[in-house]
């Protein structure tokens, strides 16, 4: 027995056995042990007297970096010698999720890990349940960013992640009576055992100043208050390769001499180290709330400070003539968060190299990339062009520059075109009070490159939103539907499943050649196959109650139906939709009679996602979904048919354990509104049947797995303009369905809550917050349809399993794989740089 410490905790006794010592290229889980021993003692970050499950977590993630440290310094040194041209990626989120899981399994050790940690008396998967999810972003941008970054490893592509380390990131959900309710996540509060801080990595960054012209005409960016950005490299990497690139975090920070002694010793502590404060704003929070001038300002030095600080680490790396940087350097703007990196840039080539405009633009011009996301007219960035002259006088003058040659261009060679100027310009003065720099126009008119993300989406661009553009530079527009990681969505998260798929393929070539799935058709009838599937759902289902359980003290029925919508709370992804139509479906359960009850598919809907802190109709439907599930859950006559869960906090490891779970999945947006959307494809991949509109990757989804395989409902997106225009002339006539779940709110049934606001958006037809501009009225009808098909098919399980495999069998088209290489050949022009 082990000997215990005065306040009852275990000491590091217990591992006596297990000799402490340093191997760290270990393979054998003897040696493997020893290592974990070696960093408890030798690299303690607790007292010497415990070993429990949070201390043996950090050792033995410590243990798996003296491995990845090793491949990492491989891999750029084989960079450094073989000097391929590299991929910056640029991006203001990354959804990592944990990353012991995920090292373990690209690696190809978890079962050496598993064996170690046993022999120091732990299992692997309590160990696991240590670490905290890294809070770097929100939703799927930041998710997208991450696969991208695993796949470019597996690929053995030489590329870079650019981010920056947020302490708080977006927010933690805390679920109360009041609704959700916004704390501070702690993801850094002890430390990040994966991240290197490289104290030769550092950059400043200025802010504010004024521009200085000398009497040859150039111009250079000058005062101001300069912030130091340090670099935090993450190590990511390959799937069975001995390549791992690299996640750089920025971190902004003030020196020991910005701090003002005399202030200090003066009792001015605010003062004396204002420009301490003012660094660790920066990185403080993902998104700070825009609605002051403050906010605004933030958010854009959140923005600079990102593309500034990656930009003078690749320019001071720069080795060759400035003609060969776009041969030797791509950079990614993932959306329109990184677009100062274009200002950026050319002040660097003109101001620091002394390059001449048309030499720096064509540079620029052929160095950066730009991926849209949404065609949402909130999500297309729009910047004060005050606030940025504020912040950036130098790069406003370079904007105006280029929108000035822009027009100039537009005037000159596309006189048909003169017209739309107001709409193509960069710098927006149709209103002189409140001019605007349109970010994503500076993107659309400087990179070599714009995509989409998904065949729909990318269509919708340039019939619609950049379709001038496109007449301009009919080559410069491509499609590059999103992928997944195969890795991290189904050989990691479903092991079971992965393994039946393995035994069936008589290979496990799948991982990285996800194609292969297809093989699995030919067995989709076949009654063993079937057994095994469901037994593997089986599990998952059993394993995601356990954590309902846990998470939420809500008891649900692994023999019911698990229908899941998890994602970010908006009106267009139409979670309203979703809990409207579980109020009817409720609704009519209670008019049933028993017999009637028990004839019916039994359900178990959970919905989980973060709304906006400031986003208040989201943070409604957030509240109306949990007064919905204590109704119900607490109903005796119902609750053996129908289960309403609210999953709080979900982030990538609470998506590791829905995904797996869920045999229907809901993407349901307005169609033309989704851009891609990639938990569909995680849904799909993992063997569950998606209910969904024609929007964004559900179009190209539904085409691989075969469309008797999906539930479709809903208009489509050229109808979308035409059915808001009807509703504005008042031809819309509600579904009595509708009207009577809208009711059954209104009664008071869920509570005293204030639900007006919210089914206001419903009514009406036209006007600010009215109108039902996501069109949830109109699809309701069909949803409830399409829902009703959804329960007949569950009663046939053998259809329904058949349907499973096929889900999966058609996801190969779905790998962040493929979307990778198609960017490496088609857009970046980079090739694999194997480590031999």
């Amino acid at each position: 027995m082990a000997t215990k410490e005065p306040n009852g905790s275990s000491v590091l006794d217990k591992t006596s056995k297990v000799p402490a010592e340093a191997h760290p290229l270990a393979d054998k889980p003897s040696e493997i042990a020893s290592n974990i021993h070696y960093h408890a003692r030798f690299t303690p970050h607790f007292s010497p007297f415990k070993f429990q499950p949070e201390q043996a977590y950090y050792a033995t993630a410590e243990s798996v970096r003296d491995r990845l440290v090793q491949q990492w310094n491989e891999t750029y040194y084989h960079f450094h010698k073989m000097d391929p041209k590299q991929t910056y990626y640029l991006s203001m989120e990354y959804l990592q999720g944990r990353a012991l899981t995920n090292a373990i399994g690209n690696l190809d050790i978890q079962d050496a890990y598993a064996d170690a940690l046993n022999k120091l008396g732990h299992e692997l998967e309590d160990i696991t349940e240590q670490e905290k999810d890294a809070a770097l972003g929100n939703g799927g941008l930041g998710r997208l960013a991450s696969c991208f970054l695993d796949s470019m490893a597996t690929l053995n592509l030489p590329a870079w992640g650019y981010g920056l380390r947020y302490r708080y990131g977006l927010f933690k959900q805390k679920i109360t009576k009041e609704g959700q309710e916004e704390t501070a996540e702690d993801w850094l509060e002890k430390f990040s055992p994966w991240e290197v801080v490289r104290h030769d990595v550092i950059y400043p960054v200025r802010f504010f100043g004024r521009v200085e012209i000398d009497p040859t005409g150039s111009r250079k960016w000058v005062e101001g208050e300069v912030i130091q950005a340090l670099a935090y490299d993450v190590p990511i990497p390959g799937y069975k390769t001995k390549n791992t690139i690299s996640l750089r975090l920025w971190e902004a920070k003030a020196v020991s001499q910005d701090v003002n002694l005399f202030q200090f010793n003066d009792g001015q502590y605010e003062s004396a180290s204002q420009l301490h404060s003012k660094a660790q704003q920066i990185c403080a929070v993902l998104y700070p709330g825009d609605a002051t001038e403050d906010g605004k300002l933030l958010r854009l030095k959140q923005q600079f400070f990102l593309c500034s600080a990656s930009l003078q680490v690749i320019w001071s790396s720069c080795s060759w003539q400035w003609s060969e940087f776009p041969s030797k350097v791509a950079v990614q703007l993932n959306d329109t968060h990184p677009t100062l990196a274009i200002p950026e840039l050319m002040r660097l080539l003109m101001d620091e190299e002394g390059l001449g405009w048309d030499e720096a633009w064509a540079v620029t011009s052929s160095t950066i990339a730009y991926t849209n996301h949404t065609v949402l007219p909130e999500a297309l960035e729009k910047w004060s062009l005050a606030v940025m002259r504020k912040l950036l006088p130098r790069h406003v003058e370079i904007i105006e520059e280029i929108d000035k040659r822009f027009m100039a261009i537009i005037r000159s060679t596309r006189t048909d075109l003169e017209g739309k100027l107001p709409s193509l310009c960069i710098v927006d003065n149709s209103n002189p009070q409140k001019s605007v720099v349109r970010m994503a126009n500076l993107c659309v008119v400087t990179a070599h490159t714009v995509n989409g993300v998904a065949q729909l989406h990318s269509d919708i661009l340039k019939s619609e939103l950049f379709a001038d553009y496109v007449s301009i530079w009919p080559t410069k527009f491509q499609n590059k539907t999103n992928g997944i990681t195969p890795r991290r969505w189904l050989r990691f998260c479903s092991p079971e499943l992965s393994s039946i798929i393995s035994k069936w393929l008589k290979t496990d070539t799948w991982v990285s050649n996800l194609d292969l799935l297809t093989e699995l058709r030919q067995f989709a009838d076949n009654e063993d196959l079937q057994a095994e599937w469901a037994a593997a759902k089986m599990a998952n289902k059993k394993r995601l109650a356990q954590y309902i359980l846990q998470e939420t003290g809500l008891s649900i029925d692994p023999n019911s139906l698990f229908d899941i919508q998890v994602k970010r709370i908006h009106e267009y992804k139409r979670q309203l939709l979703n809990i409207l139509g579980a109020i009817y479906r409720y609704k009519k359960l209670k008019e049933m009679s028993p017999d009637e009850r028990a004839k019916t598919t039994p359900r178990t809907i959970m919905i989980g996602g973060k709304a906006f802190a400031t986003y208040t109709n989201a943070k409604r439907i957030v509240k109306l979904v949990n007064d919905v599930s204590a109704v119900v859950y607490t109903d005796p006559e119902v609750n053996n048919y129908l289960k309403v869960v609210f999953v709080p906090n979900y982030n990538v490891s609470v998506a590791e354990m829905l995904i797996p779970g869920s045999e229907l999945s809901q993407h349901i947006s307005t169609a033309g509104m989704e851009a891609s959307g990639t938990s569909n494809m995680k849904f799909a991949l993992n063997g569950c049947l998606i209910i969904g509109t024609l929007d964004g990757a559900n179009v190209e989804i539904r085409e691989e797995i075969g469309e008797e395989n999906f539930f479709l409902f809903g208009a489509e997106a050229d109808e979308v303009p035409k059915l808001r225009k009807d509703r504005e002339n008042g031809l819309f006539k509600p579904d009595p369905r509708f009207e009577e779940a809208k009711q059954f709110i209104r009664s008071g049934a869920f509570g005293t809550y204030d639900y007006n606001p919210l089914l206001d958006s419903l009514e009406g037809d036209t006007g600010y917050g009215r109108g039902d501009y996501f069109l949830v009225g109109h699809d309701f009808p069909a949803y409830m349809d399409a829902q009703a098909k959804v329960d007949e098919a569950y009663k046939d399980q053998k259809r329904w399993l058949k349907m499973s495999i096929l889900s999966t069998a058609g996801s190969g088209k779905f790998s962040s794989d493929r979307t990778i290489a198609q960017y490496a050949k088609e857009i970046w022009n980079i090739e694999a740089c194997p480590v031999p």
